[in-house]
């Protein structure tokens, strides 16, 4: 099984950098994605052979989650079901026979750590929800997590040490997620590679490769033998994020 997660930073502007094209040459049994910045309809998508699921933002033009699958859920849920984190689209959760996939646009913290602490809290309550979800059966996150997990996840660490997506208090959380159940697939596969799946739009960081990786594919620690393949797309266009991927063998 094919997944396929990627934060588009606006779904129609991506659409129109060649997004169709890149769902369809996928080849992916699940595509997920982050930022939609739209309401369902607001977009012209070709999905031919995928459900779609989109959890969109009551603000327009912000946040927004969605799940294109080949694979009907067993069901569907929006959210976490907490009403101050249930209003920015952040969260789709499908079930399937063998595992939960959790879908997620993590909070920024912003620019002068303003969210931060809202950040926190929400850390705690999505942490929570997905323990509470791997009482049942295995679980398979992924998105745009908004953390540099380890100084080899970002291009300039010291530079970058208290930046929003590189504080400790964010670092310290994606670290507690990881010791209630989970392994990142990506560094369990590649201990020691550097790779990034985001880069600024200013100072022609992408061309000088000077990133960050902030996109991720979590798996539930008792699964992680089912894990076959974990990539990062670099080279895939359209937004300031690139596609990462993971393959599964089959729950």
């Amino acid at each position: 099984m094919k997944l396929i997660s990627w934060n588009v930073n606006g779904l129609r502007a991506c659409i129109a950098k060649g997004f169709q094209k890149v769902l369809e040459e996928s080849q992916a049994d699940i595509f997920c994605i982050q930022e939609t910045k739209m309401q369902p309809g607001q977009a012209d998508l070709q999905t031919a052979g995928y459900k779609t699921y989109f959890n969109s933002a009551e603000r327009k033009g912000y946040s927004g989650t969605a799940v294109f699958t080949k694979q009907d859920p067993i069901a569907v849920a929006y959210g976490l079901g907490i009403e101050e984190h249930d209003h920015e689209g952040r969260v789709i959760t499908l079930e399937y026979p063998g595992f939960f996939l959790v879908n997620v646009y993590t909070p920024n913290a912003q620019d002068g750590l303003k969210r931060l602490d809202y950040r926190m809290q929400w850390e705690d309550a999505f942490r929570e929800y997905l323990c509470g979800l791997a009482l049942k059966k295995a679980v398979v996150v992924c998105g745009d997590m908004n953390v540099a997990a380890t100084e080899m996840d970002i291009k300039n660490a010291k530079a970058n040490e208290g930046n929003a997506g590189f504080t400790p208090e964010e670092r310290g959380k994606f670290k507690q997620l990881l010791e209630a159940g989970f392994v990142d697939t990506y560094r369990y596969l590649h201990p020691d590679t550097v790779k990034y799946s985001w880069w600024s739009y200013r100072f022609r960081a992408r061309e000088r490769n000077a990133g960050w990786r902030l996109d991720y594919f979590l798996i539930s620690n008792v699964a992680k033998e089912k894990v076959a393949k974990a990539d990062i797309y670099t080279e895939i266009m359209g937004s300031d994020h690139c596609p990462v991927v993971l393959e599964l063998r089959e729950f």
